[in-house]
């Protein structure tokens, strides 16, 4: 594993959210498409509950005591709870980006971490400290990709009566 790798990619997502949802108005920010998936701000608030609540806390936990149990975490239950869609979309960014930096800033003093230690889930069951290293990475662009399909639908229903086909074909 290339731990310096997943730490730039963490801190580089930490600086292009910000700048992928600049100027996205707060009306279109907490517009969901018709199936009813999370709107972008739902999708930011997620990524600052989860940088704090899962993959910094379980990353720390695995590294320091993996046979400590996890904390629950329910991102479903949050987005309703926690009334995500009624959230300011700067204040969650500005969260978000200010957690990031602490994880970042936390990864980089880590010395000689073993992430061959290993958490046993009771759902996924062993999940090593290195799997969420990579996981924490890759959930990054799983919502990269989420926020970028938001942007194409609304771009879509803006342009209704016309036909995005000219753009190419969406295959996300």
């Amino acid at each position: 594993m290339d731990m310096a790798k997943l730490i730039e990619s963490l801190e580089r997502f930490g600086n292009l959210l910000p700048a992928v949802v600049q100027g996205v108005s707060i009306e279109d920010a907490r517009w969901r498409p018709p199936n009813g998936a999370w709107s972008v701000l739902e999708v930011v608030c997620h990524l600052a509950d989860e940088e704090v609540a899962d993959f910094r806390a379980r990353l720390e936990s695995t590294l320091r005591a993996p046979d400590e149990p996890w904390k629950a975490n329910d991102p479903e239950a949050w987005a309703v709870e926690r009334r995500y869609n009624e959230q300011d979309l700067k204040d969650v960014l500005a969260r978000f980006t200010a957690e990031r930096r602490q994880s970042v800033g936390w990864l980089r003093t880590l010395a000689e971490p073993d992430f061959s230690r290993t958490y046993q889930h009771p759902k996924f069951g062993p999940i090593q400290a290195g799997d969420i290293m990579v996981s924490w990475a890759a959930h990054d662009m799983l919502h990269l990709r989420q926020i970028a399909k938001r942007l194409f639908q609304m771009a879509q229903r803006d342009g209704q009566g016309f036909s995005s086909a000219y753009a190419g074909e969406w295959k996300a």
